[in-house]
């Protein structure tokens, strides 16, 4: 009923204020007590998987987009960054929800839902499933060829609504990010047919910045230093100096 309701519902453009955007292989996590960031968001996934677990009582909320590359140990990272949140004593319980993934050709999408509920249910704690949008739940035919019906969702940290979204704003360092992911697999995609129409631009975008950096360690963190970023009073990212610089 969740799945269904989530695939009727149409796309919100959200903007940048309150965003913290997920990139492919990334995970965030905050509670309502955020003064900066109400919101988490992620799109692109076709194969990929999104992931939203939230403890009712204080309203920490993680997502992570999930491509498959190491599910037994990005689980228990999901799990630890919820209860780095939460005191044992408070009441509420666990609730996760999945969304994302089609019918592909390879089953790639199958695998990863089956290793995700897997994973969760090896876990110690009472998990709550509550929306599962995931692989044919979230499919659909065109021309003989599978898409995902869904590709974005974000969530409401202070009111625990989620969405099929898609995002204006991806940063910060958006190429940088999306270079970690991509330097770190085997192919630019694993559904090309089903890839959004901004995909092109967005592998281009991100090739032409390994080219432009090819040692990101020396070039752009000297002396190891992080990238730190605030978001401002108009909800964009500001770069800000790191300290002791």
């Amino acid at each position: 009923e969740r799945a269904r309701l989530l695939r009727g519902q149409s796309v919100q453009q959200v903007g940048p204020q309150g965003l913290l955007y997920v990139q492919q292989r990334e995970l965030a996590v905050t509670s309502p007590k955020d003064g900066s960031i109400s919101i988490l968001g992620s799109d692109d996934a076709t194969t990929c998987h999104i992931v939203v677990l939230r403890h009712t009582g204080n309203g920490a909320t993680c997502l992570t987009h999930c491509d498959g590359t190491d599910t037994k140990a990005e689980v228990p990272l999901i799990m630890n960054s919820i209860k780095s949140f939460s005191d044992h004593a408070q009441s509420g319980r666990l609730e996760v929800h999945l969304v994302g993934g089609f019918s592909d050709d390879r089953q790639l999408s199958q695998k990863l839902t089956h290793q995700l509920l897997s994973e969760f249910d090896k876990q110690e704690d009472d998990i709550h499933l509550v929306t599962l949008c995931v692989t044919e739940l979230n499919d659909r035919e065109e021309n003989e060829n599978h898409f995902p019906i869904i590709y974005g969702i974000a969530v409401n940290i202070k009111t625990a609504e989620i969405y099929r979204a898609t995002f204006q704003d991806r940063g910060p360092e958006e190429e940088l990010r999306a270079a970690r992911a991509l330097a770190g697999g085997p192919n630019l995609s694993t559904s090309p047919l089903a890839e959004p129409p901004h995909f092109v631009q967005h592998i281009r975008s991100t090739l032409m910045f390994l080219k432009k950096y090819p040692s990101p360690m020396n070039m752009l963190f000297p002396g190891n230093k992080a990238l730190l970023y605030k978001k401002n009073k108009d909800g964009l990212w500001e770069k800000i100096s790191p300290p002791g610089s």
